[in-house]
């Protein structure tokens, strides 16, 4: 009888399918989450005021954590990993305050607040068991779902070009990206077998051979890439900032609570089964370790990618012998620069027509993961109340501008700062009443009410009658 480990199957987290099959679908994770992995640093470097060699050195190490964090995520070290399906790398939950933090206190005030930022994120772990129920899957859900949701602008401004792209919104980036779009839809639903699989890396490979003939394609950044590099060890002298310390500190927490609602959404869209306190311990240590060492080479802190969350649940395909092909992947781009650097030269547009069924996918195990508990007034109350908030503040940013600064740092930054911390508190302080609770209470409200309703009324009621 064959173990799981002997298993040839793309949907056991435990099977080692051929390489032939392995690496297309290890490829639509790369070229999911490259881009974000590549696009961070420069960001962060920019707001810093950090120079070329800074950027680029940012780059280098931070594909190489985003592999390693990875591999830690899917094989485990110790007690580190959650040893689930998942992708970990340098997220953008983290840019806001990165960027706020890196203009104030430079790259230096960056990775020492990061130090610090993933000693919290190993303590949220340390004490997940007992904090375990007070992330039910009504709070990890609706953090999920807001996660979905403010990446569709993400996704809306790669299809038009990239924010502030000269040919923003220019005809021709619509029309590769619905081709891109359109290749992905018509791959997911009317193909069969492994081709049904392998429907965004179809989708990118038609927008991408469609923008090389209309000329989008910029190679330069192959030609001027390296051939090998590697990280070495305090690039950037420490810093420690008080008010740098909080904000990361704040944001790591938070980013604590969207791990959760991510492992939840991959374990239940792609498994179909919540996660065990096990694995959120694992790979919330993990992600900490990962985040603080990380800092002493000069690496942004890592995150689970909802987008690559989007493909596991879309495909369904959660072997880690696919994921950890794309984590070696990342590790030898990050190695040897100039093959990193081809991955860059994939246009927006592209990306976007490819990514947005996938960030919409991730909306739906939100909902998913949210309707795993009973839809009672006061999990609806929860919902509701963290959706509009957390979605109202990001779409209308001016509306706390009057706020002090470190509190627009941690609430205007991201929604799911905002979703978490309303779900979270308001799944605290409601009373907790189940939908058989609240039948029971519409029943003794009914008969309180009928039993002060005067008795002549009561009995022309019964007999058909009106008043006069």
């Amino acid at each position: 009888m064959s173990t799981p480990q002997h298993s040839h199957s793309v949907f056991d987290f435990h099977g080692r399918p051929p390489l032939a099959r392995a690496l297309p679908l290890s490829f639509q994770h790369i070229l999911a989450m490259i881009m974000g992995t590549v696009t961070v640093p420069i960001i962060v470097v920019g707001a810093a005021g950090g120079s070329l060699a800074d950027q680029m050195l940012l780059i280098q190490v931070s594909l190489i954590a985003s592999a390693l964090a990875t591999l830690v995520q899917l094989y485990g070290v110790g007690r580190f990993g959650a040893r689930l399906p998942t992708i970990f790398g340098v997220g953008f939950a983290y840019v806001p305050t990165l960027v706020a933090v890196g203009a104030q206190y430079g790259i230096g005030g960056i990775l020492g607040a990061q130090v610090v930022g993933g000693i919290a994120m190993i303590l949220v772990g340390l004490f997940i068991t007992r904090i375990r129920h007070l992330f039910p899957p009504i709070v990890a859900g609706v953090v999920v779902l807001v996660i979905g949701l403010s990446l569709y602008d993400i996704a809306i401004h790669y299809m038009s070009g990239g924010v502030g792209a000269s040919d923003y919104g220019d005809p021709q980036n619509w029309l590769v990206a619905l081709v891109t779009l359109g290749v992905v839809l018509g791959v997911s639903q009317f193909a069969r077998g492994f081709m049904k699989l392998a429907a965004i890396i179809c989708g990118i490979g038609a927008g991408y051979a469609l923008a090389l003939a209309l000329g989008m394609v910029d190679i330069t950044p192959v030609r001027e890439a390296g051939w090998f590099s590697a990280p070495r060890l305090l690039p950037h002298e420490l810093e420690f900032h008080a008010a740098a310390i909080l904000s990361v500190v704040i944001i790591c927490v938070v980013n604590s609570v969207q791990t959760i609602g991510d492992l939840s959404a991959t374990s239940v869209g792609g498994m179909n089964r919540e996660p065990t306190t096990r694995e959120l311990f694992g790979g919330l240590l993990g992600n900490g370790a990962t985040t603080a060492v990380g800092s002493f080479f000069g690496a942004m802190p890592t995150s689970s990618y909802s987008q690559n969350v989007g493909i596991v649940a879309m495909t369904k395909v959660v072997s880690r012998f696919v994921l950890a092909l794309a984590a070696l992947f990342l590790l030898v781009a990050g190695l040897v620069p100039k093959f990193g650097a081809v991955m860059t030269t994939i246009p927006y547009p592209v990306l976007g027509g490819a990514t947005i069924t996938v960030f919409g996918m991730i909306t739906m195990t939100g909902i998913q993961l949210i309707t795993r508990d009973e839809m009672s007034a006061r999990n609806m109350t929860i919902a509701s109340l963290a959706l509009a908030l957390s979605m109202g503040v990001y779409a209308v940013p001016e509306a706390i501008g009057q706020l002090p600064a470190m509190l627009q740092l941690v609430v205007g930054g991201s929604p799911i700062v905002v979703a978490a911390l309303v779900a979270f508190t308001l799944n605290l302080v409601l009373p907790r009443r189940s939908l058989p609770d609240e039948a029971a209470e519409r029943e003794a409200l009914a008969r309180a009410m009928a039993e002060e309703e005067p008795t002549g009324r009561r009995a022309q009621r019964a007999e058909g009658g009106r008043p006069s």
